[in-house]
């Protein structure tokens, strides 16, 4: 392991110390154990994010497709309101 120093809040210093004491485990380890955590969440975070961008790019052919192959009098969009589908 490689030794790293850092400062906290007294807040944070007052909560770490009274979870290592409730749980047992020393404030390293949970430190440790927060920071994997962390630092996983923000892994899945860029995963996902590229999975939007992907999709963003998928909507915005999409739109420029429909906006091609319309009618130059047609109207972007939808042509029916959201009152209309409880009419049926």
């Amino acid at each position: 392991m490689i030794r790293k120093q850092f400062y906290v809040d007294p807040h944070h210093d007052y909560l770490l110390k009274k979870l290592a004491r409730a749980t047992g485990v020393s404030e390293a380890e949970l430190v440790r154990r927060a920071l994997e955590a962390h630092l996983n969440a923000c892994m899945a975070a860029g995963h996902n994010l590229k999975a939007w961008e992907a999709e963003k790019a998928f909507i915005e052919d999409r739109i420029k497709m429909q906006r091609e192959t319309a009618h130059p009098s047609a109207e972007i969009g939808r042509s029916w309101r959201r009152d209309d589908l409880y009419d049926r």
